[in-house]
């Protein structure tokens, strides 16, 4: 079912659709979760952060208690989400070479020296 509620509705198979329809009709809770889940999916891929606020203010109206919490990790850094719903710039390629840097370090801690470290990096 998670994945029915992750999965974009125009790409869920029919019978999938179905099935998640009539779930989601006899859980209001999921079927709030749902419509905020699909709200926020919406406003990360089509960069509309300045729907921001409204998306707050509906996941406050009900009473979903880790909505609740998730939405109000967004507003202690508001500017810095809004931003990044917003904007097309991304510093993904960035924070993914420095995971890799911080795995190899790890990986070789205790093993090798400065020299080993830098070329494994260099080589990856």
């Amino acid at each position: 079912m998670v994945r029915w509620l992750m999965t974009r509705p125009d790409h869920l198979s029919s019978t999938d659709a179905t099935h998640l329809q009539r779930i989601l009709e006899r859980s209001p809770g999921l079927a709030a979760t749902a419509r905020h889940v699909r709200a926020f999916a919406h406003m990360m891929t089509e960069l509309q952060g300045h729907h921001l606020e409204t998306w707050i203010a509906a996941v406050r109206a009900d009473p979903l208690p880790a909505f609740h919490v998730f939405a109000n990790g967004l507003q202690r850094d508001h500017d810095a989400v809004r931003n990044g719903l917003t904007l097309p710039y991304s510093s993904g390629a960035v924070e993914g070479r420095v995971c890799k840097l911080k795995f190899l370090k790890r990986l070789m801690f205790g093993r090798a020296n400065y020299d080993l470290l830098r070329a494994m990096a260099l080589h990856n």
